[in-house]
């Protein structure tokens, strides 16, 4: 009996033990390392495509006038008398704006009349003398020096008549400005004076007047852009009414501003009384259409490092690479320095996939794709 038990006790111990060995074992399998997967992300796909990227290049700007005219007066202390037009006035050339009081002037001018009489008289005196001594030389009827003080006294009274003469001559230049007129044809865009003020010689402009009534617009456009642009291209102009004119490049500046970074673009635009100097616009520069390497917008990604884009290699992995970007139009971004045509971009889910990961097509990218190709195939097909 005790010999039975003793080897049942055994066989138990024996179960248990091996029941262990199996349990360690099964742990061990548990913690054993498993295989990595890699992950694979699904993303839309695009390519790089050659596409007509001239579009329209937007600007904007002030209407100013193409030649702005300050008319002021040549004399000073007169007081103005009348004016003669007003802002808005069209005016023509010579046309009269203003007059100043001349009443001053012209008792001037007398008394100028009156002392230019006075010295040709005296001159003609003078000469008579002189004309009596000629051929008295060396004859002792009167002295080398009376002689010569008669000729000298006929010379210096003939020059005083033409001081005379001249300073007449002044101030009828001077009447004649009494009255500011316009030099050129135009429209007087600014009027700075009040009857009753005095002029003042080099002062304030009286008037400011633009030439044959001729204002432009004078866009602002970033410089790297201003290369796009060419004299003689169409512009479209929106006036802050609405109103839209066709106008036309006339001047490009050579002058980039150092602060903003823009450079002005001279539009010309058609003669109109609703055209006013200091007003808005905005313009449209209708550019020529050229095949140029282009991607979809949401193909860029801008980094720390400036724009880049997520191309897909044969072996369809992510590669990062920067690109200068040109000219948007219609959703597309044209390239100045990037992948050749044909290359295979990232678009949905591009932004969050590192260089170097697997990706795969979405199944709606291939839907979409599929009708593409099948529809030539199917227009060949028909009789």
């Amino acid at each position: 009996m005790l010999r039975y038990m003793a080897s049942g006790w055994r066989l138990g111990f024996g179960a248990a033990a091996l029941l262990g060995l199996v349990a360690c074992s099964e742990g061990s399998a548990d913690k054993a390392p498993k295989p990595v997967t890699e992950v694979v992300r699904t993303v839309s796909v695009a390519e790089v495509e050659l596409r007509p990227m001239g579009g329209v290049q937007q600007a904007s700007g002030l209407l100013v006038a193409r030649e702005e005219i300050a008319i002021g007066s040549e004399l000073g202390g007169y007081r103005v008398a009348a004016l003669l037009a007003d802002e808005g006035d069209s005016v023509r050339a010579g046309q009269p704006l203003a007059r100043l009081d001349d009443g001053l002037l012209q008792a001037k001018i007398a008394q100028a009349q009156a002392s230019l009489v006075q010295a040709r008289a005296q001159a003609k005196q003078a000469q008579a003398e002189s004309a009596r001594v000629d051929g008295l030389d060396g004859q002792g009827v009167l002295s080398d020096e009376q002689i010569q003080q008669r000729r000298t006294a006929a010379a210096s009274a003939n020059a005083n008549a033409d001081v005379a003469a001249a300073t007449l001559a002044g101030l009828r230049v001077e009447a004649e400005r009494m009255v500011l007129r316009a030099p050129v044809a135009g429209v007087v865009l600014q009027r700075n004076v009040r009857r009753g003020d005095v002029a003042s010689a080099g002062g304030e402009a009286m008037f400011r007047l633009a030439r044959d009534g001729m204002v432009e617009l004078a866009a602002e456009v970033p410089e790297d852009q201003v290369d796009r642009i060419q004299p003689g291209h169409r512009v479209e102009v929106t006036l802050a009414s609405g109103v839209v004119l066709d106008g036309q490049v006339r001047l490009l500046s050579r002058r980039v501003d150092d602060k903003t970074k823009l450079a002005q673009v001279r539009v010309v635009l058609p003669v109109r009384a609703d055209l006013r100097p200091g007003g808005f616009a905005q313009a449209r520069f209708a550019q020529a259409s050229a095949p140029v390497a282009a991607v979809p917008e949401k193909a860029i990604h801008f980094e720390a490092g400036g724009p880049q884009l997520a191309t897909i290699d044969a072996d369809s992995r992510i590669r990062k690479l920067p690109v200068s970007l040109g000219a948007r139009a219609q959703g597309w971004v044209a390239l100045r320095d990037g992948p050749p045509v044909g290359t295979r971009l990232a678009l949905g889910g591009g932004a969050f996939v590192l260089d170097g990961d697997r990706v795969q097509v979405s199944p709606a990218a291939k839907a979409a794709e599929a009708p593409a190709a099948q529809a030539p195939a199917a227009a060949g097909g028909q009789p």
